[in-house]
């Protein structure tokens, strides 16, 4: 009953804040954070904060998870790349949404902490690499979306090339040490449409993998 009364105060919030689609609320609903988050942490799951994960990294506030989520405009036919697997919560909740995730992280143990998650979770319709994010997945391409939780110089132009025409990409862009803007990005016939949707802090994409 606790646990009940306190998503449903999350969601709460996320109305008030401005987040109406109700199939990314229920998504948000369903899968449980608390399976996410650090054990320490385990206790503040439902609260609209970030959380600290391993190696250096954080699980995104819901306000933002569910934000990105529904600027992507997702359905049950879409085909989804997300870049930075980090816990796996974000996929999860695309997982809900979309016909196929494809995620990519370069911390191989994030990764396979994640996929843990994914396995408990019954969650069978995502698939992960460990790799360097930046350069997409293009093997899968074109992709009808892509989500990139970790902060660009710029738009990429590499994964902009992997996104379908007529597909939207959210990612976050700026410098780290200063104020970045979450974009929504159209791949139109010509090139692209940029929409800047709110100021936010992600870490930033770095380049190559690492092993531990």
């Amino acid at each position: 009953m606790a646990r009940t009364a306190e998503i449903e105060a999350l969601l709460g919030v996320l109305r008030q804040d401005g987040i109406h689609d109700e199939a990314v609320l229920r998504a948000l609903a369903d899968i449980p954070r608390e399976l996410f988050v650090a054990p320490p942490f385990a206790s503040r799951a439902w609260e609209n904060v970030a959380l600290p994960i391993s190696k250096g990294q954080t699980i995104s506030q819901p306000y933002i998870v569910a934000l990105m989520t529904q600027a992507l405009q997702l359905n049950d036919r879409m085909k989804v790349l997300e870049v930075g697997t980090g816990s796996g919560y974000q996929a999860a909740i695309l997982a809900r949404l979309a016909r196929r995730v494809y995620t990519l992280e370069r911390h191989k143990p994030l990764l396979r902490e994640a996929e843990e998650r994914f396995r408990t979770l019954g969650l069978h319709t995502i698939s992960t690499l460990h790799a360097d994010g930046g350069l997409g997945w293009k093997a899968q391409a074109p992709f009808d979306r892509i989500i990139v939780t970790a902060s660009a110089q710029d738009v990429p132009p590499v994964l902009v090339d992997q996104l379908a025409i007529g597909g939207i990409m959210v990612v976050p862009v700026g410098e780290v040490s200063h104020t970045q803007i979450l974009l929504r990005v159209m791949r139109t016939p010509t090139g692209i449409d940029v929409t800047e949707l709110m100021p936010v802090r992600f870490v930033p994409m770095l380049a190559g993998t690492e092993e531990f």
